[in-house]
Formats: structure tokens, sequence, C-alpha cells
């Protein structure tokens, strides 16, 4: 685990999955499962479906402002550079 994956992991709803950290929202009837990648320094976005057991890649613009801001923050207060949420792979 890196320092970057533990400090996200110590925030709110992140869990630690080895060089990755992990965070599940759900509101307005969507639920997402956002993913920080700490070798590659970027974050996906998975929409989750059905009883959860299915998840698809979704492109940051199908994903809503304040949560994407709200990624923003977290990664911010753990010390990473909030840029990161933007990167593309």
């Amino acid at each position: 685990m890196t320092d970057a994956v533990a400090a996200l992991a110590a925030r709110d709803g992140w869990r630690a999955e080895g060089f990755a950290a992990r965070v599940h929202y759900e509101g307005a009837g969507d639920r997402y499962s956002i993913e920080y990648y700490a070798p590659s320094d970027c974050v996906l976005y998975w929409k989750v479906k059905g009883d959860g057991d299915v998840a698809v890649p979704v492109g940051r613009n199908t994903v809503p402002d304040p949560l994407r801001a709200r990624i923003r923050e977290d990664l911010s207060e753990a010390g990473i550079d909030p840029e990161a949420e933007h990167r593309q792979l």
C-alpha cells in the first residue's frame, strides 16, 4: 500500500485494496464505484448496475459534477493532486 492509498483509505467511505483505493456512492438512483490507482495516479469511475454484481466503466463526462468535485476534494485532503481526477488512462 502506498502513502497516497493509505491517506485516501483514512477518508470517510474509502478503503485500500493494494495499490488502489475505492469508494462507493449512491445518489439520484445511480450507484458508482470510484477507484484511485496510485501507480498511474488516476481515477476511474464505474457505474454499478443491478444488485451490484455488474459494474461498467464510464466516462467522466457522464458522472455528476457534485460527485466529481467530492472526489477531487477527497484527493486534495489526502495530499494527492486533485488534477489526478482529470487524467485519462
